[in-house]
């Protein structure tokens, strides 16, 4: 699906950008963090942002965000900054149609994904949920993992691809075997609503 996407639209990196928006409707960005959370070349970023806001999909505003600066006294103060950059365009026309488009349509492979996560540790579970399955309605995890020996920085490093992809920040738990297994039999009802919700075995080893 991915790549009918791609050709669909021109590119994989627009795709990456308009999904960006459409899960992020009530924020302003600047082209600096565009380019981060999308993990797209400033140069493309900049190409992508005025076609879409010449077709009307994006508009360009300005806004005063909160920052916390550190003085010389170690004091932490607090300071208005003005910024500019684009949102969602809430009113344009499409809006609807493109969302349902992008945002049901899987931006990853799974098979893939499951490669990705089995090569971090000794993996026993994955389970796809929230944004995966359902645009985030409803679940408020998106994916969690069991596991054991699994080294923390591969996975958050894969994780921060999968969000560029996806175009939103993922909430994700990861669990030893021992620890999923304490919180299943004692009923926890952070693990029951995990399951009680739309989700996707991706991988179920333990036989739940």
């Amino acid at each position: 699906m991915a790549d009918v996407l791609e050709k669909l639209f021109g590119s994989g990196s627009r795709v990456k950008i308009l999904r960006f928006f459409l899960l992020n409707p009530e924020n302003l960005f600047d082209l600096k963090e565009i380019s981060r959370r999308t993990k797209t070349d400033s140069s493309v970023v900049r190409r992508e942002i005025l076609l879409l806001k010449a077709i009307g999909f994006l508009k360009e505003s300005e806004e005063k965000i909160d920052e916390l600066i550190k003085l010389k006294n170690g004091k932490i103060k607090n300071k208005k900054k003005k910024i500019r950059g684009f949102r969602l365009n809430i009113l344009f026309p499409f809006l609807r149609q493109l969302k349902d488009l992008l945002i049901n349509a899987a931006p990853i492979d799974r098979e893939k994904l499951l490669k990705s996560i089995n090569s971090t540790g000794k993996i026993k579970l994955v389970i796809l949920s929230g944004i995966f399955i359902d645009s985030g309605e409803g679940n408020k995890v998106d994916l969690l993992i069991v596991g054991d020996s699994v080294r923390r920085s591969a996975l958050d490093r894969l994780l921060k691809n999968i969000e560029a992809e996806i175009g939103r920040e993922l909430n994700y738990v990861l669990f030893t075997k021992d620890e999923f297994f304490y919180r299943f039999n004692m009923y926890d009802r952070f693990i029951r609503d995990i399951l009680d919700y739309p989700h996707e075995k991706l991988l179920n080893k333990l036989n739940i």
